[in-house]
């Protein structure tokens, strides 16, 4: 599989990486239920496919803990990233999963993760998605190197969208954001430029989008973005919207991996397959976007102050 380089931390990394938020369980954000045996071939067939970066979470539910159990005795095959600055509270019938950015809280729940990951370090640790006023008031930043000048932490990312994120890239104090991006979500597009630009790693989250309509995962609205610029014109012959989607975003230059999330082993051989084909055709990529902008799906600029 294609590799890229993850921005300053010089890490080669698959074109696609693999998101484990889907092995959160049926607790946290209404997910799935997840068996141990479906966790454990899933896991392993991203390792087993070449995939070499997987994603977590404090808050992932069950996610951590899989993935410690099933490949930690593979930690040699891949570099792994998870978050922090999240809760999980009981709630009784679910887990609720608000934001914490007190200094022990961050600290026992980073060395919970250690030990449920089955490793003492992770190649990069991300804050989850704070605003610029968390991160000032609590020195988050100067924590993180914290864990890094200890050899717990090799590199220092933040998972952020808009309106925060434009302020964490020209902060320029992170290794790495994570932003999401694809055809139907297009607001990051040119952000994603900027942090390249500036040295940062790019992470895309819902790079194929959460399913085609009907599949029942809140997409439907989006997908109206695909209806009105008629991107099923664009479809190489037999090529479905999904892999259409995955090539569209693996086609902006300044991605450094897509993390995508699966249950599924076939599905996730599916997405390798796709993957391998490469980007799109630069001419198809640029109609897409002229098509997309001209139906009104626009980046935006927005800057914080």
């Amino acid at each position: 599989m294609e590799t890229r380089t993850l921005g300053r931390t010089g890490m080669q990394v698959t074109a696609i990486g693999y998101g484990s938020m889907e092995l959160r369980g049926s607790r946290v954000w209404s997910g799935r239920p997840v068996d141990d045996g479906e966790a454990g071939r899933v896991l392993n067939e991203v390792l087993d496919q070449g995939i070499n970066f997987i994603d977590t979470a404090y808050s992932y539910g069950e996610a951590e803990a899989l993935i410690g159990r099933h490949i930690g005795h593979r930690r040699h095959e891949y570099m792994l990233a998870t978050k922090c600055g999240r809760e999980v509270i009981d709630r009784g019938t679910h887990d609720e999963t608000p934001h914490c950015w007190n200094r022990r809280f961050l600290t026992d729940s980073f060395d919970e993760s250690l030990r449920r990951l089955n490793t003492d370090y992770v190649d990069l640790l991300q804050l989850h998605g704070p605003m610029p006023e968390d991160a000032r008031s609590e020195e988050l930043v100067e924590w993180l190197h914290g864990l890094r000048q200890a050899g717990k932490v090799r590199w220092i990312g933040i998972s952020s969208f808009l309106p925060a994120a434009p302020h964490f890239i020209e902060a320029g104090d992170f290794d790495t954001i994570q932003m999401p991006y694809s055809a139907l979500e297009r607001a990051h597009e040119y952000w994603i430029a900027e942090a390249a630009a500036r040295g940062a790693g790019v992470i895309v989250r819902g790079g194929v989008g959460r399913g085609e309509p009907g599949a029942g995962l809140g997409q439907e609205d989006q997908w109206a973005w695909w209806d009105r610029a008629g991107l099923d014109e664009l479809l190489a012959e037999g090529e479905s919207r999904t892999s259409f989607m995955l090539r569209f975003t693996m086609s902006h230059p300044d991605v450094s991996t897509i993390i995508v999330g699966t249950k599924n082993p076939a599905h996730l051989r599916d997405n390798v397959a796709q993957a391998g084909r490469g980007a799109l055709p630069a001419d198809v990529y640029e109609e897409a976007k002229r098509r997309l902008t001209a139906a009104g799906s626009v980046p935006e600029r927005t800057r914080t102050s």
